[in-house]
């Protein structure tokens, strides 16, 4: 349970941890483990929630995220220390002195000596006419996630970016037949062409039009042509962090839009840490899972160090 101030108002932390997904939850199994005051906060609505399953977590390999989630709740009740609770940041300011204020929805103020950001990111989908109604279930983002999924079947990957030629050439390994739908022809360099076809990937030039749900898979309407069916298609959506918690705080941001941090999780702004996909270049449970312990680490040696006698 947390505690309270003198005046019996804000609540004072160890740490706030908002998200309450693989990042967040691993932080608060390190951080409940050695014994440090942790308040979890979430909305209890993450973008991988349309997935079947998470894929390559060790130990975890197909399972429901929603119910991993749970697991990872059950499985923190053994530390008293721990309080998690479904609700929203709404904002954070550094407080005079060391740590932070983070208000809750609600009205509620917590005081905390470090906060660590593990809220994840949005998925903003390329502009094609229905992509999202089969967003997670025939049309992916990540071939380590769902390529094994639809091996040795008809895949179709989506642009003409660096990205989406690396996803094409990833995929190459577990299916024959991909298609890369690349409507800018002249902006693939001669040496990213000489790989698709070496891999065996044919480039389609034609502009998708739209995508639907099909009775033999996904139809990918190409101009003045019959329709490409395909089991899967893969696409690069452009993320965007779930929270403005880390910009309104001054924390620098990457080229790719996640937060800059060290390797311990420490961004630009002392105390304040973001794990998981709001700050890896790679959006994986298994990552996001680890980079929150590490996280916890970090910060549990902070709180040692401040708390140890002078």
């Amino acid at each position: 349970m947390l505690k309270r101030d003198n005046d019996g108002g804000i609540e004072i932390t160890d740490v706030v941890i908002v998200g309450a997904g693989p990042a967040g939850l691993s932080a608060a199994l390190v951080l409940g483990r050695m014994r440090r005051a942790v308040l979890v906060v979430d909305t209890d609505a993450p973008a991988h929630a349309v997935s079947d399953g998470v894929h390559g977590f060790l130990a975890q390999d197909g399972t429901p995220p929603m119910h991993l989630r749970a697991i990872g709740r059950a499985q923190l009740k053994p530390y008293g220390t721990v309080e998690t609770r479904q609700v929203a940041a709404l904002m954070a300011r550094q407080s005079e002195g060391e740590g932070f204020e983070v208000e809750l929805l609600g009205g509620t103020a917590v005081q905390t000596r470090k906060l660590l950001l593990a809220h994840g990111m949005r998925y903003e989908l390329p502009d094609v006419e229905g992509l999202a109604p089969s967003w997670g279930k025939t049309v992916f983002h990540c071939p380590y996630c769902h390529g094994w999924e639809v091996r040795d079947q008809t895949v179709a990957v989506y642009g003409c970016s660096d990205r989406a030629v690396h996803q094409a050439l990833l995929l190459a390994s577990l299916a024959e037949d991909i298609v890369l739908l690349c409507e800018q022809t002249a902006g693939l360099s001669s040496e990213k062409a000489a790989d698709l076809a070496s891999a065996g990937i044919r480039v389609e030039s034609r502009p998708v039009r739209r995508v639907a749900v099909g009775d033999n898979g996904l139809n990918i309407a190409l101009d003045g042509t019959s329709d490409l069916v395909r089991t899967a298609l893969f696409v690069q959506p452009t993320l965007i962090l779930a929270s403005d918690l880390a910009v309104s705080l001054g924390a620098l941001l990457t080229d790719m839009g996640t937060v800059a941090t060290d390797a311990t999780g420490l961004s630009t702004v002392p105390g304040l840490y973001v794990a998981g996909d709001a700050a890896t270049p790679v959006q994986s449970v298994a990552i996001a899972s680890a980079s929150g312990a590490r996280a916890a680490y970090a910060i549990n040696a902070e709180l040692a160090s401040l708390l140890a006698p002078s």
